[in-house]
């Protein structure tokens, strides 16, 4: 009972804080001088990550490094079949050139490396070194465009209220964080209750749990017609989950886990992305997202089955 309470609170949170983020993001973006996708990439992507971060780091320096390797694979499918798949039976998606030619093609190869990396059966600290550089390659890169559009920009199109824009982001970001560790801590002790295999844990329960600040933020975001925010949000999470995430946890603690058991999350993580690409013009349409959804819901099957 108490931990379908705080599953709830959690959820709450969710919901409050990502109302907050996505006023405070925009506003931000047009303080800062850049589009609202690098700042969904970046600030937003990291911060609702934040609850993966804990668990991988958690996870590792308890000897259970599986963990964590479920939840941030398992994370990613979630985001792009789950989370982008209920944004589009919203309504489709105009995705911008940046994402397209920024974002698409390092959130395509990083299931491609993880996979060759897992090889050998395990995530060695070399492995995760490797990983974190090609992380902060990419960064890079979003650092660079960043400058490029505030130097474009004629003028701020800030908020006269910079205040409050400081304050949205804030209280709606430590909202976001504490939805993550609640829903978590509820579903886990749920979970746990039923005796199921870790990375099942993870990469079910646990992973719908950490992805909730996606959700919140994608989908208040695609209601108020920011889908630039959400986008960049679900794109720049995949990479910081994908790339990051699991490569701190390996760097901790060497990661073993049987291939084929990473195969299922990894394979369908890239046909997700691979529905969700978009089309020339960069519009992602709304039958991609039943599309999408219809294939989470395969994904769960088959894991749960394994």
């Amino acid at each position: 009972m108490n931990d379908l309470l705080i599953l709830l609170l959690g959820v709450v949170c969710a919901g409050i804080g990502g109302e907050l983020f996505v006023r405070g993001a925009v506003g931000l973006a047009r303080w800062a001088r850049v589009s609202p996708g690098i700042i969904g990439a970046t600030v937003a992507a990291f911060a609702t990550s934040s609850p993966e971060m804990s668990v991988s780091i958690s996870s590792a320096l308890a000897g259970n490094p599986e963990i964590a390797l479920g939840d941030a694979l398992g994370s990613n499918v979630v985001n792009v079949g789950l989370i982008l798949g209920l944004a589009l039976v919203i309504s489709g998606i105009q995705s911008t050139r940046d994402s397209v030619k920024r974002d698409f093609p390092v959130a395509l190869l990083i299931p491609v490396i993880t996979g060759v990396l897992f090889l050998d059966g395990e995530l060695s600290r070399v492995d995760g070194c490797l990983m974190i550089s090609i992380f902060f390659a990419w960064l890079l890169a979003v650092v660079v465009e960043a400058r490029k559009q505030r130097s474009d920009a004629a003028e701020a199109l800030g908020e006269d209220r910079r205040w409050l824009v400081v304050v949205f982001c804030a209280v709606g970001l430590a909202l976001l964080v504490t939805a993550g560790y609640l829903i978590v801590a509820g579903a886990r002790g749920i979970s746990i209750a039923f005796g199921v295999n870790e990375f099942i844990i993870g990469a079910t329960v646990v992973a719908i749990g950490t992805s909730t600040p996606e959700l919140a933020t994608t989908i208040i975001a695609k209601l108020r017609r920011h889908d630039e925010v959400g986008l960049g949000t679900i794109l720049g999470s995949n990479i910081y989950n994908g790339i990051f995430v699991v490569a701190v946890a390996a760097i901790i603690h060497p990661i073993t886990v049987a291939w084929r058991e990473v195969a299922i999350a990894l394979v369908f993580g890239l046909v997700a992305l691979g529905f969700s690409y978009p089309k020339r013009n960069g519009f992602i349409e709304r039958r991609r997202g039943v599309l999408l959804v219809g294939l989470y819901a395969l994904y769960l099957v088959t894991i749960l089955l394994r």
